[in-house]
């Protein structure tokens, strides 16, 4: 007999990763309920090219549907909730962010982050190191400098309010394709572990938030441009190359490149600060459609804010570059950024 209620399903159906967007995803089911657990609760089959899993006894899902069915968040039998919705209330609790020092300390080691290095000498058209720094500082990029995931880029997703709400490092090869995928809360948490040393404090409570990736990425940077047309993609990855090809909002022609985590992540929840601006996406070809309905929603549901599906890739892609899921990324580096920042239109579009 099988000792635990969680399980990843046996059976051969898959879905779309919510991190790498491939249908290779294997999600857990509640065995007493034979029902699957929440989206972000299953292992990517892409162990070497993803990584992503997230089992439910890691965030602590599990213990608070034992506790919940034990009774002991239930005064009565009349309030009871079933275990999606006590959990649901949980949410309600302020997240706890990863302190700035932290951040800070990601703020070098370029000279060894793949990512960086190969915007400066492996792409067909080279970036000036200006521009680099540049970009580096708005978006406050910075690099993992030791242990398994060295030479690993950081991405922050920092709040409209400076909060720092989670860090992304991604492994790049010399073509920018991503090795693997991991968060700087979790490096740290199995370097404790593997070295026999307590977490710090702002682990333990930040380990809590059920939400890690709570915010857009370059999402503090809407207070500082508040004029700007916003650039909406899906990776943080792009949302760099796009404003290194497109140029900086310190222009206020230019658009704000925004990046929303993963394909699922598209959602009013994420995008409420976005109240008032123009918004353009920029999907990638594999998400066209899901992304088109789900910007139908946005606009019926924030009648302030203007968004607008481009389809500009979509129409001129092939259809073996169709079935790769390419996105605009993948387009602009064929091109010279300079005959690129040139030759674009002031409107963007």
């Amino acid at each position: 007999m099988n000792d635990y209620r969680f399980i990843l399903d046996k059976t051969s159906k898959k879905f779309y990763c919510p991190d790498c967007n491939k249908k290779t995803f294997v999600r857990y089911i509640d065995t007493r309920k034979d029902e699957y657990l929440q989206e972000k609760y299953g292992r990517c089959d892409r162990e070497i090219k993803c990584s992503y899993h997230l089992s439910p006894y890691y965030d602590g899902f599990a213990n608070l549907i034992w506790e919940q069915e034990k009774g002991a968040f239930i005064k009565n039998k009349k309030a009871q909730l079933t275990p999606f919705k006590a959990l649901a209330k949980q949410e309600i609790k302020e997240p706890v962010f990863i302190p700035y020092e932290i951040l800070k300390a990601t703020r070098k080691g370029y000279e060894q982050n793949v990512f960086i290095q190969n915007l400066l000498h492996n792409v067909p058209f080279p970036f000036d190191t200006k521009e680099i720094e540049q970009v580096i500082s708005h978006y406050h990029l910075g690099t993992v400098c030791k242990g398994y995931r060295d030479g690993a880029i950081t991405f922050p997703f920092i709040d409209i309010n400076g909060n720092v709400r989670s860090i992304q490092a991604k492994q790049f090869d010399k073509t920018n394709h991503t090795i693997s995928t991991d968060f700087l809360h979790s490096i740290y948490e199995k370097d404790c572990k593997k070295n026999n040393k307590p977490l710090p404090d702002w682990l333990n409570s930040y380990l809590l938030n059920d939400k890690k990736v709570s915010c857009l990425f370059g999402e503090h940077l809407l207070s500082k441009y508040p004029t700007n047309s916003i650039a909406l993609v899906e990776a943080p990855k792009t949302a760099i190359i796009a404003a290194l090809y497109f140029g900086f909002p310190d222009n206020p022609k230019n658009f704000l490149w925004l990046a929303v985590y993963n394909l699922s992540s598209l959602n009013i929840d994420k995008c409420k600060v976005l109240q008032g601006r123009k918004v353009f996406l920029f999907p990638d070809l594999n998400a066209f459609d899901n992304w088109s309905q789900k910007a139908n929603s946005l606009q019926n549901g924030m009648p302030g804010a203007s968004f607008k599906v481009s389809d500009l890739i979509q129409n001129n892609a092939t259809k073996e570059e169709k079935e790769k899921g390419l996105d605009i990324a993948d387009f602009l580096t064929r091109l010279d950024w300079r005959d690129f920042r040139r030759l674009k239109p002031d409107n963007q579009r």
